[in-house]
């Protein structure tokens, strides 16, 4: 809730008294739940209509209610913002003149975006709202995609490149935001990280292979590939991500872990990147932290009203353990982080241990660890004994003797939470007994284990029913009957969604509630498949399941399901 109260232009339109608490409720879910914007959900839902929320926000910062005149756009006034800018801030010029530029945004409301601007393009600006549809549907048309300057700087590469420049060693905003002047190796880069950040990637790979060197995003779970450069600039690609995280350029042979702060319309992007020497050079993954386009609130995270009940039953507990389980970027992480949000109060004590620590939040100790100075899970959970916390969460339980230091923690009256690598939620409690974990102490300590998968949704814009065949419903363990009325869509790939058929994603999950019958079980060193029967029979729903409930819903495809469950 605080993050889309957060949001200016919710914050005006509560300060104004616009809408009841109802329907400022119904917006901020609405807002978590799908990542629209705050005027799209509030038109949408017929609380207010768009002109007089524009209205409001010409009101607010002292300027007027405008559209765009195709007839008045002059080359000139075109030629005065450059393409990236254009789609980097989401700007469309309106009209110049002299040395003033009247210009519009999509996010009119984010002071930053307009200060970067009139630095960038060294004019006085004049800011009229309009819009944000029309603005979005204007840049598309007078700067179209930028796949073309993309391909321009490549060639540019291939011919004037010196195989060791590495570019200037600072990162700055105007080079992300223009880079006009700059070396075609930096504006290379900056664009391929800037087109990485608009696709909502969450990871960028450089890979050196002996013919060539690709470059690859990760969208939704899927990896997707750019043109690639030519393999013999590989060297200078490296370099140059290796400056703007202040690495070593000169070392080759060991693996190195770095960060990249960049601005990409008035948002600050954190990028992890790792190192990798292989056969044919470093191999570089960057992980983007884009901070706004995670919802850090437990009600945006899609979780069956059972669910929901259950985790914030858990998390209200003076003490006891709640694991959440699943693959790597299954968002476990997420999880934790939303469920710490909402326990996080000014008489409550928070401390976190992760490798590493991916999102900053305001009032919890946020430990890194770190193996090459020793400080180890271990290390820092006996350190947080001793200062005096509430809830600790641990990145992960690795060893028996984290597991050990966890389970004294909260039999002396702490709440942990923390997760583990495993396919399902009672194979949570085997892996700890085969760590050497006590069984009695599991029983006695662990509330729950959640396990979760993170799957593709269906693009809402070419979302498209269909009657599954018979092999699909098989493979579900369903048949015609079980289906009854109930409809499957799958998306036929659009624009919206690069051709996909699939555009965000979203959890599915498996909550295993420790019992009294669950504990005699534990206790009784009863096998995985025992603890699950026992948990089914009293009523939890499989992950497989709930997958089916997202299908019926269509939420996703039975692809999907059935390649994650």
């Amino acid at each position: 809730m605080a993050d889309a109260i957060n949001d200016p232009l919710m914050a005006l339109v509560r300060e104004r008294g616009l809408l009841d608490n109802t329907q400022l409720d119904e917006v901020v879910q609405e807002m978590g739940r799908t990542g629209k914007p705050a005027l799209e959900v509030i038109t949408n839902n017929g609380f207010l209509d768009a002109d007089t929320l524009l209205q409001i926000v010409a009101d607010h910062l002292g300027t007027m209610v405008g559209f765009i005149d195709e007839g008045s756009l002059t080359e000139e006034t075109l030629k005065a913002v450059p393409m990236e800018s254009a789609r980097m801030y989401q700007c469309m010029p309106l009209g110049l003149y002299g040395d003033t530029l009247q210009i519009t945004l999509v996010d009119p409301l984010n002071p930053a975006v307009l200060d970067e601007l009139a630095t960038t393009l060294k004019l006085q600006l004049q800011l009229v709202v309009v819009n944000p549809p029309d603005i979005l549907k204007a840049i598309e048309k007078y700067y179209p995609s930028q796949s073309g300057g993309y391909l321009d700087i490549l060639q540019q590469m291939g011919t004037t490149m010196d195989l060791n420049d590495a570019g200037d060693s600072k990162v700055t905003l105007v080079d992300l935001a223009e880079g006009g002047e700059a070396a075609p190796m930096i504006k290379f880069v900056n664009l391929v990280l800037m087109q990485a950040v608009q696709d909502r990637a969450s990871d960028i790979h450089f890979e050196p292979f002996e013919d060539e060197f690709k470059i690859r995003y990760r969208v939704d779970g899927a990896l997707y590939e750019m043109t690639p450069p030519p393999k013999h600039l590989s060297g200078a690609i490296t370099n140059r991500l290796k400056v703007m995280a202040n690495l070593n350029v000169s070392e080759r042979r060991l693996p190195q872990d770095g960060r990249i702060s960049v601005n990409v319309s008035g948002k600050q992007i954190d990028l992890r990147m790792s190192t990798l020497p292989t056969a044919f050079g470093e191999s570089i993954v960057l992980r983007v932290l884009d901070r706004s386009a995670v919802n850090l609130e437990i009600e945006s995270l899609g979780f069956p009203p059972k669910i929901h009940a259950q985790v914030l039953e858990f998390i209200e507990q003076p003490n006891g353990i709640f694991c959440v389980t699943g693959p790597t970027g299954s968002g476990k992480t997420t999880t934790l982080y939303s469920c710490l949000r909402r326990v996080n109060v000014i008489d409550t004590k928070l401390l976190t241990a992760e490798d590493p620590v991916e999102f900053d939040i305001e009032g919890i100790m946020q430990v890194q660890v770190s193996e090459a100075v020793g400080l180890t899970f271990m290390k820092a959970l006996r350190a947080f004994l001793r200062q005096d916390p509430d809830i600790i969460m641990l990145g992960e339980m690795r060893d028996l003797e984290t597991a050990q230091i966890a389970i004294q923690a909260s039999l002396t009256g702490h709440l942990v939470l923390s997760t583990l690598h495993t396919n399902d939620s009672a194979g949570a409690v085997t892996r700890l007994v085969d760590m050497g974990v006590e069984p009695f102490l599991i029983s006695s300590t662990l509330l729950g284990v959640m396990a979760q998968r993170l799957v593709r949704r269906i693009c809402p814009r070419c979302k498209t029913p269909f009657e599954p065949s018979e092999g699909q419903l098989q493979q579900m363990n369903l048949s015609p009957h079980d289906l009854g009325d109930k409809s499957f869509f799958y998306g036929r790939g659009c624009p919206n969604c690069n051709d996909t058929g699939y555009r965000g994603r979203k959890g599915i999950y498996e909550l295993l509630v420790i019992s009294d019958a669950v504990r005699n079980l534990i206790n009784e060193r009863a096998p995985t498949v025992v603890l699950r029967q026992k948990a089914i029979e009293l009523g939890m729903v499989t992950i497989r399941d709930d997958g089916l409930r997202s299908v019926y819903a269509g939420d996703t495809t039975v692809e999907e399901i059935l390649k994650y469950t």
